[in-house]
């Protein structure tokens, strides 16, 4: 048994007009023509997506025994805002070039830069306006969120898991840097950047969120769920986007061919890379991996190591490990028969993707 097509439909199409309608609102009461730029940014990058993290919380609202209150699409969308910031400030970190097949945002606003032939550096200019464009959306994020229309009971029993799911996803990308600055890392490490980067912020804190504002409170079957699956599936969400940073289809991720090669990352695949791989191969793995000028051949070569060392095939068995302990936690979980197949519907649409 499978979630409908048309309510996974219908929770798109509401969570894009809680969208629609917070940004047009924004845009009624922006700071004129000027910033138009700043705001067509914004709406082309959150018209992609796979409205994931809203989906988890909307189902955990449903799991709390939540009703059919419109207000719930606006808090669990105000998510993708969270995300949207969050992408924003990752590929100016990672000097990324693409975003779903687009400009990036500091790319974006040094073409219209160069395009208008404006004064100073184009390149500062696009870095500083990603920065704004990425804050902006962090400030939404948290003003949609209070706005929503949910009672204040409500609210106020899931600012905390709020509050700290942003803080961690800080948190996180800081540690994401700090293991590309160290050079080398362990798989302890690796896990803790995939767990505090994306694997929380991603499905175990928006699935809190929506059972918290459903039950207003913190039953404890509750922390049970979110700690067995929601953590399990973060982490194997994560693993999967590692596999395809360095393997996916570009015309399907949206970005290049080894990007995550060509930026250092410092993930559980190149761990266990490292760990297994022979000791020439390793030293293969260091000298190319953070090469931006890194070519073709060049990730070619990586990925061959990489699948040589058994890396990939580990990565893969762990995310299968992951999603099946976390689906046996599903099934202990007291919740409605609809709630469990969405959630596992959820779970492997997260773990399986190809983008």
């Amino acid at each position: 048994m499978t979630v409908s097509g048309a309510a996974r439909g219908m929770l798109r199409t509401e969570v894009d007009r809680s969208l629609k309608t917070f940004l047009d609102h924004q845009r009624a009461v922006g700071g004129g023509p000027d910033v138009v730029p700043l705001f067509d940014a914004a709406e082309d990058f959150l018209a992609g997506g796979k409205r994931l993290r809203p989906a988890f919380c909307y189902w955990g609202w449903k799991a709390g025994g939540g009703g059919d209150d419109p207000a719930v699409f606006t808090a669990a969308a105000s998510l993708e805002l969270l995300q949207a910031s969050a992408l924003v400030h990752d590929d100016l970190m990672d000097n990324s070039d693409l975003r779903r097949g687009m400009p990036a945002a500091h790319r974006r606003f040094q073409a219209l830069h160069e395009k208008e032939g404006w004064n100073g550096s184009a390149e500062q200019f696009g870095a500083g306006a990603a920065v704004l464009l990425g804050n902006l959306l962090l400030l939404w994020s948290s003003e949609m969120w209070r706005t929503c229309g949910l009672p204040a009971e409500a609210l106020a029993a899931a600012q905390p898991a709020h509050d700290h799911m942003r803080t961690e996803l800080m948190c996180g990308q800081y540690l994401d840097l700090l293991e590309q600055a160290h050079g080398e890392n362990t798989f302890e490490s690796a896990l803790r950047v995939a767990l505090y980067k994306s694997g929380r912020y991603s499905v175990e804190r928006p699935l809190r969120l929506g059972l918290t504002l459903a039950t207003r409170g913190a039953p404890p079957w509750t922390d049970a769920l979110c700690s067995d699956y929601g953590t399990g599936v973060g982490i194997a969400f994560q693993l999967r986007d590692d596999v395809l940073g360095v393997f996916g289809d570009p015309s399907q991720t949206g970005k290049p061919a080894g990007d995550d090669l060509r930026e250092g990352k410092r993930t559980m695949l190149i761990a266990r890379t490292l760990a297994a791989a022979p000791p020439e191969a390793a030293a293969v793995v260091r000298r190319l991996l953070g090469d931006p000028a890194l070519g073709a051949e060049g990730v070619a070569t990586l990925r061959t190591i990489i699948q040589e060392s058994g890396a990939l095939a580990a990565c893969e068995e762990m995310i299968k490990q992951y999603l099946h302990d976390a689906l046996e936690a599903l099934e202990r979980a007291p919740i409605t028969t609809e709630a469990r197949t969405a959630l596992a519907d959820l779970a492997v649409a997260a773990t399986t993707r190809d983008t």
